[in-house]
């Protein structure tokens, strides 16, 4: 039967979990093991925090030093009538697929970038918060654009000209916020070292913290600091949609109060 726990109990359990040291990965060969183990030995089922009145609590496990991305969530650009990924981004600023014409069509195009609020990617673009409108803006430079680019550059050129996106695509604060806020949830944050011997892997979940209170303006932040990113993947026969991801040691950083359990 799965355990149920109070505030207290959980703590108190994260705290005998730490004493204990290294402990072997449960789940080997698992990309995410360091997370299912730790629920084997809560004795919770995956994603599941079993804590009653307390539903918007979630546990969040992740490797100490970590530079892997987690996806928070998908959300196209406004205004989504005009289905700007497909529509303006693939037809406009788009460049020949690497596997054109072997495992996709000859004519396969592609857009892929992750972009955020620092420096510009290789082709010009950019995240831009502007405070006064609300919004957060995809943007292009065109004399940001990386000389090996060159020709897809004169390819932009002809397609859409040289100047800013036009119009640009964007996402409201407030659509940010109520997408971000279901999905960034109070959460048990735990972090582990993690060894390998002889070929075992073992991890030693060594801090725990809680993080309360989401915050939309420290979402924005972290978007102008890099710490968030948008992740475009659009090809000519697909559009994986649109992803909003995270910095994995950056999510203390989108709420307002960090309680680190001694």
């Amino acid at each position: 039967m799965m355990k149920i726990y109070t505030r207290e109990s959980l703590i108190a359990v994260l705290r005998e979990i730490r004493l204990r040291g290294w402990i072997p990965n449960a789940r080997p060969g698992n990309i995410g093991g360091i997370g299912n183990t730790l629920e084997d030995l809560l004795g919770i089922e995956e994603n599941n925090l079993p804590m009653p009145n307390a539903a918007e609590w979630e546990l969040k496990c992740q490797r100490s030093e970590s530079s892997s991305l987690t996806t928070l969530f998908h959300m196209d650009p406004s205004p989504r009538s005009l289905k700007f990924v497909p529509k303006m981004l693939l037809l406009k600023y788009g460049w020949k697929h690497e596997l054109a014409g072997t495992k996709y069509p000859a004519d396969e195009m592609s857009f892929r970038q992750t972009i955020h609020g620092q420096a510009r990617s290789d082709r010009g673009f950019k995240i831009k918060v502007d405070q006064d409108d609300r919004k957060v803006l995809v943007s292009f430079d065109a004399s940001q654009v990386d000389a090996r680019h060159a020709e897809w550059l004169e390819t932009v050129k002809q397609r859409a000209g040289l100047g800013e996106l036009n119009p640009q695509p964007y996402w409201g604060f407030d659509d940010l916020y109520h997408k971000a806020g279901v999905k960034l949830l109070n959460c048990f944050y735990v972090q582990a070292d993690v060894i390998k011997r002889d070929g075992q892997e073992f991890f030693h979940y060594n801090r725990v913290s809680i993080l309360r209170g989401f915050k939309i303006e420290n979402f924005l932040e972290a978007l102008i600091e890099g710490d968030v990113l948008v992740d475009f993947d659009a090809r000519t026969g697909h559009n994986h949609g649109t992803k909003f991801r995270l910095r994995q040691n950056a999510r203390p950083k989108l709420y307002t109060s960090l309680q680190e359990i001694a």
